[in-house]
């Protein structure tokens, strides 16, 4: 099953996060790789927690990214970006041909194909040939409509308030 979770409205992440609990709770494996962050987020020190429990073998968090591109303060080279995309999709590649997961939850990554550091055909390629027991997820805003068209299910999130319009800054435990 191919999931699509964008939009602009906030939950992406979130949502694709609920899924991983919901697997993990029936025993499943989880492998997050996340084409965008590149800092311990609450979902972060969350699963490091877990993997203290018996969980420990069944969930991993990758943050595979370089940050935020051209936001936040960010000054890397788009290269960089792209580099660090490139690298993130070879190893959802081998993560998804491997066998090992169960839900695999590419976090951002149609941020990453808009931004073009990667390419939206590169992806399917990789996603199509995977085991049809897994899962795996796609999240960002924007995504493909190719994405869009190859997924099973799709959610919009839809964005009709929110604290960021009247210059409120993220805020830990909400935004990460």
């Amino acid at each position: 099953m191919i999931i699509v979770f964008t939009g602009n409205g906030k939950g992406k992440t979130t949502a694709a996060l609920g899924q991983a609990v919901r697997a993990l709770g029936r025993g499943r494996k989880v492998l997050i790789i996340q084409f965008i962050k590149n800092f311990e987020s609450g979902e972060h020190l969350f699963f490091k927690k877990i993997q203290a429990l018996s969980f420990g073998t069944k969930i991993k968090i990758i943050p595979a990214g370089k940050g935020f591109v051209k936001i936040l303060g960010d000054k890397l080279p788009l290269s960089e970006h792209k580099k660090a995309a490139q690298n993130a999709l070879k190893l959802a590649k081998k993560e998804i041909l491997g066998g090992k997961w169960e839900l695999i939850i590419l976090d951002e990554i149609n941020v990453a194909v808009g931004l073009k550091l990667i390419k939206a055909f590169d992806i399917l390629k990789v996603i199509t040939f995977h085991k049809s027991a897994l899962v795996v997820i796609l999240t960002g805003r924007g995504a493909p409509k190719s994405f869009i068209k190859k997924a099973d299910l799709v959610t919009e999130m839809k964005e009709i308030k929110h604290p960021f319009k009247k210059g409120a800054s993220a805020q830990i435990g909400v935004e990460f």
